[in-house]
């Protein structure tokens, strides 16, 4: 890999396979089934840093660069990027293993709000690293 080839930013969360039902006619998956596979690895992440249950509260940012086709290991990198009382901010890049195991490519990115829940819904506060068991 080259000094100027870009890499992947955050923890690898989630690695899925596009499979021929997340696909248009064409082969091109669905943007919609790559943004659920982006809320899956926030959620994830977002989960970690608050101990326990979190809802997704808005998506700040998405951007699809690329398209992700039926075979491809689409990889998804998730990193804690704000948190505040209640809510953090996740930022995410989703990345493509072009047929299995081809090349690499940044295909998405985006910035996914969580707040954290208690069992009755209800927001609760984000412990503070220091108390993470990790």
């Amino acid at each position: 890999m080259s000094e100027t080839e870009e890499k992947p930013r955050g923890d690898l969360t989630t690695r899925t396979l596009a499979m021929p039902g997340d696909a248009n006619p064409s082969g091109d998956i669905f943007g919609g089934w790559v943004l659920s596979q982006m809320d899956i690895a926030a959620g994830i992440a977002a989960g970690h840093r608050a101990q326990g249950r979190v809802a997704t509260v808005a998506i700040d940012a998405m951007s699809f660069i690329r398209p992700v086709y039926v075979g491809d290991v689409m990889c998804v990198y998730a990193e804690v990027e704000k948190t505040g009382r209640t809510s953090m901010t996740i930022r995410l890049e989703a990345w493509a293993l072009r047929n299995r195991l081809g090349s690499r490519e940044k295909v998405t990115e985006g910035r996914f709000i969580f707040v954290a829940i208690d069992e009755d819904r209800n927001t609760r506060p984000i412990p503070p690293v220091k108390d993470l068991p990790f």
